[in-house]
């Protein structure tokens, strides 16, 4: 069983600019964990600081209960978001090269290039300088480079900036089949309805410090139910008063109500009568955020 990556207290100063400030949160063995923010929140300096390319000023960063160390590294695949590969060098020789920095025997370098070029989609191209690929072809080698060596953990940063549909979904396949394999995968990404889909917990970052945090559905959730109600005439504001109901918006012009609910006191039958009270219903469903809605919320507080 692999153990937890914890991320424990980091502080990181660049002169005036406080780039982290108390970053805390966990990714468990089995785990897909999200990582999103602006650009400039924190991301990259927290992963950096994981694989050692930077220090913190203060905390720890832990596999388990093992500090990170260089044996610890070797045990970390990591996706740089700046390209990390020399573009004039072929690319099976690089992905040799790097498989046995990571300490592979010649033949199980060889081996684990052939399976990973032919899963990721670059087999044709493994005799071909990687400055002579595509932007998509470079992220494949990339993340082929990150998982060369067996890695008990995952660290990628923007892994999916530049892929076509196909890559992405190629790409989404590999991150579950790590996570069912008992290893904690983190990853970085703007593109949020992929991280809403696939992660189990996400950790939204905002100048430095972790401004939300949790699985994705109790995120989306925290501020209550949302319900629509499409059909009974805005103008009476027939919702206000009703038990449960925390905030009411109305829009006139499509005669459509939004309420925030709390769960734990609204009664959506009693709030349906009222409704039928007023005219006929025409929609009444429930919603909740999506996480790009919130990632904007949180961001703006």
């Amino acid at each position: 069983m692999n153990g937890a990556l914890i991320i424990d207290g980091l502080h990181k100063r660049y002169g005036e600019l406080i780039a982290l400030q108390d970053m805390t949160f966990q990714v468990s063995p089995g785990e897909i964990f999200g990582f999103v923010g602006s650009n400039g929140a924190g991301k990259s300096t927290t992963m950096r600081i994981i694989l050692g390319v930077l220090a913190a000023d203060a905390g720890s960063v832990r596999l388990g209960d093992h500090p990170i160390d260089l044996q610890t590294r070797r045990r970390i695949g990591y996706m740089p978001e700046e390209r990390g590969l020399y573009p004039k060098m072929k690319v099976g020789e690089q992905l040799v090269f790097l498989a046995r920095l990571h300490g592979m025997s010649s033949a199980a370098a060889r081996e684990s290039v052939s399976r990973w070029t032919n899963r990721l989609g670059v087999e044709q191209r493994v005799n071909d300088d990687v400055g002579d690929l595509s932007l998509g072809n470079q992220q494949r080698v990339q993340l082929a480079a990150a998982l060369i060596h067996d890695p008990r953990v995952l660290v990628l940063d923007e892994p999916f900036s530049g892929l076509d549909p196909v890559a992405v979904d190629v790409m989404s396949d590999v991150l579950k089949e790590k996570a069912a394999e008992g290893i904690p995968v983190i990853f970085s990404s703007h593109q949020l309805d992929l991280v809403q889909r696939l992660c189990d917990r996400v950790g939204i970052v905002a100048r430095g410090q972790m401004r939300a945090l949790g699985r994705v559905d109790d995120l989306r959730a925290r501020d209550g139910v949302m319900l629509e109600i499409a059909g009974p005439s805005t103008r009476t504001r027939w919702a206000d008063g009703i038990a449960g109901v925390v905030q009411a918006d109305y829009d006139t012009e499509a005669d459509l109500t939004t309420l925030r609910l709390d769960p734990a006191v609204a009664d959506d039958q009693a709030i349906l009568t009222a409704a039928l009270r007023v005219g006929p219903v025409h929609r009444f469903a429930t919603t909740t955020p999506s996480l790009t809605e919130l990632f904007r919320e949180v961001v703006a507080a």
